[in-house]
């Protein structure tokens, strides 16, 4: 029976927490990381690259190895009980560059797949490539050519391939999605950077720096070592739906930034004391508030109480809606404060109301908040006890 590397770290006793893991060096670490994401962001988005001091630090200031367990090197920000660390990164590094606060939560997703449904060997395989400065991510897209798996005498064949595959030269461990007769399955790649890789098709108004592509995978041929999971764990709930919660905090960052350029702007101009400009500000500032309550809940539920699947589900879909619609209120209300300034480039608040635009366009943004209501409609519960809002998790 293959045993899961999740489940051979369950055996595992004495596994210290995260300050003990890193010390204090990792929120510095992060910070660098951030800071310098930000200073680079408008020449990587000028020239629609990730710029090469931002690939390098991933790999120098550990930031690709932060989502691993201490165990396998890492700084343990996928484990559960770090959810809200894991939160923070995101936020941080998608206000200070949306286009690597994507990489990076796809790097982090990619790895939590791996160590949930791969086997122990698999996982260690993909920590030690990481550990060597390998990053990976999830390219799940189809295009008019699905990628599909079939048996052959050597392995498994690859015919088709994946379209907005994010990452491309950087991402040389990609978790790809396979549709086959047993049902889709996920497969772990090694690419060499740009291999059988395609980027002029990505022509976004925004998110122009994400390195985004298509990838053509016909006549691969993979072994089963590469086969993660079982059919179907790609999809398996509450933690497909449930991770959407891990974008959204990316948005979060990018629509916090917004607002601390807004009122940096405000008070440089001298217009802080007109009131139309005051509802503004205050309309912004609830707006973040309120999108940043509802991600924080739903990463805690999925983190903390994950055996309520429906549950977990339901608030990470709704988390979903509130985010969207935040960030779209305070895109407008920071144009309109702003005025022609926030139009033209290279202005912070341009460049990011542009990437943020774009990487809202998540799939299928209706049918999750119509989900969340039919949950709401069938849960006896009334509406404050129906998502453990309590002190415990206003305050964790």
């Amino acid at each position: 029976m293959r045993t899961s590397f999740a489940e051979a770290l369950q055996r595992q006793e004495g596994a210290p927490d995260l300050s003990r893991a890193t010390g204090a060096s990792w929120p510095s670490r992060l910070t660098s990381f951030a800071d310098l994401c930000e200073d680079k962001a408008a020449e990587a988005d000028e020239h629609s690259r990730v710029h090469s001091d931002i690939a390098a630090a991933l790999s120098t200031l550990g930031i690709l190895t932060a989502p691993l367990p201490w165990q396998a090197g890492g700084a343990g920000l996928a484990e559960a009980s770090n959810w809200s660390k894991l939160l923070d990164a995101l936020r941080t590094i998608g206000a200070a560059d949306l286009s690597i606060g994507r990489l990076f939560e796809g790097h982090a997703n990619a790895i939590d797949l791996v160590r949930r449904y791969g086997t122990d060997s698999q996982f260690q395989t993909l920590a030690h490539a990481i550990g060597n400065g390998a990053m990976t991510g999830v390219w799940g897209a189809d295009g008019k050519n699905p990628l599909q798996l079939s048996k052959v005498s050597d392995g498994w064949l690859l015919q088709g391939g994946k379209i907005l595959a994010s990452g491309i030269g950087l991402v040389i461990k990609p978790l790809v999605t396979a549709g086959s007769e047993e049902g889709q399955r996920l497969i772990m790649l090694t690419l060499e950077p740009r291999e059988r890789a395609d980027l002029s098709s990505w022509t976004p108004l925004g998110m122009q720096s994400s390195a985004t592509g298509s990838v053509d995978l016909t006549g691969m041929v993979v072994s089963e070592a590469c086969l993660i999971g079982k059919p179907g764990d790609f999809t398996r709930q509450p933690y497909f739906s449930g991770g959407a919660w891990r974008f959204c905090a990316v948005h979060l960052g990018g629509m916090q930034r917004l607002v601390d350029l807004y009122r940096e702007q405000l008070l440089l101009r001298r217009r802080g004391d007109d009131p139309y400009q005051l509802q503004r500000v205050v309309a912004c500032v609830a707006a973040a508030g309120t999108a940043a309550f509802w991600i924080r809940a739903a990463a805690r539920q999925l983190a903390l109480r994950s055996t309520e699947a429906e549950k977990s589900v339901a608030l990470s879909n709704v988390a979903r809606g509130i985010t969207e619609r935040a960030a779209l209120d305070i895109m407008e209300t920071v144009q309109r404060g702003s005025g022609l300034p926030s139009f033209i480039r290279p202005s912070p608040l341009e460049r990011i109301v542009r990437d943020l635009g774009t990487y809202l366009r998540q799939p299928m943004p209706d049918l999750a908040m119509a989900d969340a209501a039919r949950f709401a409609l069938a849960n006896a519960a009334p509406i404050k006890d129906m998502w453990n809002f309590d002190e415990d998790q206003l305050l964790s």
